[in-house]
């Protein structure tokens, strides 16, 4: 078949998004030699079920490599049934078994088993890459674990934090998504060998060894019962699986991006010799945290369209059909340019440590008012009396231009608790980080247990 300039292509994810090895998987044509292999996958349950000869379901499989794509296109445009077309193809490449080809079996048979086959190729590649960063992860939490920062919460800041214990908190998420997933794929990667409505009524009392026998050549579990089609909550579940990990993603991106202003500038982008605008030189833009958030708003978009596809008319109607050739293959693309990106971004990450204490120090030690506030309590004051003693002595510290210590020391109701010495040992943000180095640990520990990384 001729190759498409990619002038001609339509859709971006052809030729802009996604590892050619996620696109090998859902291309037209390893799509069609998927179903192919369902195919005669079946023949060889039915061999073995005794309802054809051996010799039969042998001449099938053969047959799968002298099956031309361009003829099952030609015979769809005359039928208007694109299984249908598949199976006389190969009907007409099997010789005097072709008249087996497809025998008690429905479209759905092959078409999700396939997808079964078609999900654990590409749930691997997802795998990986999240494996890849989630291990990228754990490095940077232990090697900025000691890294002191503002933490910040409304866009304010909140108390001091490390970068590591940042890190750390996605290594946690994200183990939870890789978790998710494993847990998902039990109920997804199955195979649907039932024929029509799915009662095996066409293969009569050897219905089940047809299913086992045919499964089993394709190394998948069946469902344990279905209609005409496999349960759509699987295809839900693994989008709306998706697209929790690429919201994971973007909220990482998003820290990027934020953390990048020119304002703060803690953590930047590697953008080595990128443009960042068509007109202003100055610009170093974004852009591939700004892509991983713009493609997760697409994900999310597509999970809507998978819950509707869970109620169909009875047994089965065909209005999942037509989107689920959309939004399953590009759930799956989109997924994989996220996850190619995160690893591109985490990779040429810059941090910039010596801004993260210049901004630590802006608000002039007022970060640090919890600390003061707890020792105060420890010293016999009510907590809500040391809380709006607090407030009140950061107003006036603004308003008159003066750090928080120095007007912690000048207070006479402070001086009654704590000494110039105390004030100053409470006021470092290293002294009050909690128990920051055994969280990090504990989320680590997490991590290496579910995806068995060191």
């Amino acid at each position: 078949m001729s190759e498409k300039s990619t002038y001609e292509v339509v859709c971006p994810l052809e030729w802009r998004y996604g590892s050619p090895e996620m696109k090998r998987i859902f291309s037209k044509e390893n799509i069609t030699k998927t179903r192919l292999k369902v195919e005669a996958a079946l023949a060889h349950g039915l061999a073995k079920a005794g309802i054809i000869d051996e010799k039969h379901a042998i001449e099938i499989e053969k047959s799968i490599d002298k099956v031309n794509l361009d003829r099952i296109d030609e015979i769809e445009a005359k039928i208007g049934h694109d299984i249908m077309a598949l199976a006389l193809s190969l009907a007409e490449a099997s010789g005097e078994a072709g008249k087996y080809v497809h025998l008690g079996a429905t479209s759905y048979d092959i078409v999700d088993t396939a997808w079964a086959l078609l999900l654990r190729d590409a749930l691997k590649i997802v795998k990986n890459k999240l494996k890849k960063i989630i291990g990228k992860l754990i490095k940077y939490s232990q090697k900025y674990r000691r890294t002191i920062m503002a933490g910040r919460t409304h866009g304010q800041h909140a108390l001091p934090i490390t970068l590591g214990f940042k890190f750390a908190n996605y290594v946690y998420e994200l183990t939870r998504s890789y978790e998710r997933i494993l847990e998902m794929e039990g109920r997804l990667i199955r195979g649907k060998m039932s024929g029509a409505v799915g009662t095996m009524a066409a293969w009569r009392e050897k219905g089940m060894i047809v299913e086992k026998e045919a499964l089993k050549k394709l190394n998948l579990e069946p469902h344990a019962i279905s209609t005409q089609i496999a349960p759509r909550d699987g295809f839900a579940e693994l989008i709306s699986v998706l697209a929790i990990l690429a919201s994971q993603l973007d909220r990482l991106a998003l820290e990027v991006r934020e953390l990048m202003r020119p304002e703060i500038d803690e953590i930047a982008e590697g953008v080595g010799r990128r443009i960042g605008s068509s007109t202003m030189p100055q610009k170093r833009n974004p852009v591939t945290a700004e892509r991983i958030s713009g493609l997760s708003k697409v994900l999310r978009g597509l999970v809507s369209v998978a819950l509707e596809n869970i109620p169909l008319w009875h047994e089965r109607d065909l209005t999942n059909s037509s989107s689920e050739r959309i939004i399953i293959p590009h759930s799956l693309i989109i997924m994989d340019e996220i996850l190619d990106s995160t690893i591109k971004l985490l990779e040429g990450l810059i941090i910039k440590p010596e801004n993260m204490i210049k901004n630590l120090n802006i608000t002039g030690g007022a970060i640090m008012s919890e600390s003061i506030m707890m020792k105060l309590v420890e010293r016999g004051m009510a907590r809500h009396e040391a809380h709006e003693l607090l407030r009140k002595i950061l107003s006036e510290a603004r308003s008159q231009n003066k750090s928080f210590k120095e007007k912690l020391i000048e207070d006479e109701i402070v001086k009654k608790y704590l000494t110039r010495s105390e004030i100053e040992e409470l006021l470092k943000p290293e002294n009050y980080l909690g128990r920051t180095n055994e969280l990090i640990d504990r989320a680590i520990s997490y991590a290496r247990s579910i995806i068995g990384i060191n």
